[in-house]
């Protein structure tokens, strides 16, 4: 059907052969002798040259083709497009060669009506993913298109890339379609059960690791297909358990990603890698209380085994947030330069799950100051001697101030919780039971 490369189809001339092994200097002989020949094509599936080239992964052969002005977007029989082929074979060299060569993104195969893009995901090929997503941003189509537009864009069946991710149990293409802008909440046509949501093709395919990825940035667990299931019930349907449990309406409410909101937009990648680690590792504790007692493990290691270095020494701890005084303060707030651990930034930014239907959300406060978070940055990790001159610096006030201090067996943990009581001029217990509002509760 166009996708295999089996060698009755290519011996049926030298040179495809010679593409598939990538026998350069046959290739060059045999074109010398005849250069029509790179316009000739298989017999059945009317496969090129290129197209065998970018399926094999011959990158070498490949660029040699295209030196020879031969179009990227040449067509098989089933109006697949050597781009189409190379993401569908994973070959990611191939792939960023022809998008610098100029192929075409936009072009749909008349096999099942989809992508590059498609076909990318459903093979699981991230790598590829990553690099056609990229082009989009930089060429013509985020112009012509709209870059959102593109990444839901609907195959032949009305399944958009994240559809086919959430199917075919590919967490790594769910995770980064979603990040690129893709709708969580989107139906299917004809693809699957008519109606369905990425939720429930993930349900319908037992992928734990696909329906942590959608709960948490936003799918409904009660939206309906055109049947009136909701994706717990094909979970149960299909004896999946673990997702089934936490699909159920009844459990807890996972914390959500907030996009909504204009600085997480602009986080920079290591900003962005800490929140959504923290953001991983409060939802899988939430999954220990929903899934206790069911005979079934997580589908993969959990990130909260990837703890802070529990060797903090005691001149270190004047960098433990003064939110929960158990993490290390990662992340920063500026201008005001307020610094907080991961865990406690995105509870402040996630206390509530956002709406789609609102334009806007009010950005969150600083809660030492009360500004308004503009940007979230990574906390500037002191050197030594930047530590040593401040353990010398707090030693010398404690001196000064040993008449307030004497008798206190922790200073610092007075000095923290005093730092609660000037936010907005509130008393500490106030802050105490605003803190708790922070954190979604079950």
């Amino acid at each position: 059907m166009g996708q295999g490369l089996s060698c009755i189809a290519t011996q049926e001339h030298g040179l495809f052969t010679a593409v598939q092994a990538g026998d350069l200097d046959k290739i060059q002989l045999l074109l010398e002798r005849d250069p029509s020949l790179l316009h000739q094509t298989t017999v059945f599936d009317r496969l090129s040259a290129l197209h065998i080239a970018a399926a094999s992964g011959q990158i070498e052969v490949l660029s040699s083709i295209l030196d020879r002005s031969i179009h990227p977007d040449i067509l098989n029989r089933h109006k697949q497009t050597p781009l189409m082929l190379a993401a569908m074979h994973g070959k990611i060299s191939c792939v960023e060669k022809l998008l610098q060569a100029g192929a075409n993104i936009l072009m749909f195969d008349s096999l099942h009506g989809r992508t590059c893009l498609h076909y990318a995901v459903y093979h699981g090929h991230s790598d590829c993913l990553q690099a056609i997503l990229a082009a989009a941003q930089s060429t013509s189509v985020a112009d012509s298109w709209g870059f959102t537009r593109f990444v839901n864009v609907r195959d032949g069946k009305g399944a958009t890339p994240l559809h086919l991710a959430a199917r075919q149990r590919r967490p790594d293409c769910v995770h980064i379609l979603l990040d690129s802008g893709a709708l969580v909440c989107s139906s299917t046509g004809g693809y699957g059960f008519p109606g369905s949501t990425p939720l429930h093709l993930a349900a319908r395919g037992g992928s734990l690791d696909c329906v942590r990825e959608l709960l948490a940035w936003g799918a409904d667990r009660l939206q309906r297909d055109s049947s009136g299931r909701i994706p717990y019930m094909v979970a149960l349907k299909h004896k999946h358990r673990s997702c089934a449990a936490l699909l159920n309406p009844s459990s807890a409410e996972p914390l959500v990603w907030p996009s909504p909101l204009k600085f997480i937009s602009e986080l920079n990648p290591e900003a962005k890698v800490l929140l959504e680690r923290a953001l991983m590792e409060a939802n899988r504790e939430r999954e220990k209380d929903i899934l206790k007692g069911m005979a079934c493990s997580l589908s993969s290691p959990s990130h909260s085994d990837i703890s802070v270095d529990d060797n903090v020494s005691e001149a270190s701890d004047t960098e433990l947030c003064c939110i929960c005084f158990d993490q290390v303060c990662t992340i920063e707030v500026r201008d005001c330069g307020h610094q907080m651990c991961a865990h406690c930034t995105l509870a402040l930014c996630c206390h509530n799950k956002p709406n789609p239907t609102t334009a806007c959300l009010p950005a969150p406060v600083c809660p030492f100051c009360r500004s308004s978070i503009a940007k979230l940055v990574v906390a500037k990790v002191k050197t030594e001697s930047e530590s040593d001159k401040e353990i010398n610096s707090s030693k010398m006030r404690r001196v000064r101030r040993s008449n307030f201090s004497e008798g206190s067996s922790s200073f610092k943990g007075l000095s923290a919780v005093g730092s609660f009581g000037k936010m907005g001029g509130r008393g500490s217990g106030r802050i105490a039971a605003d803190s708790n509002d922070w954190v979604d509760k079950p």
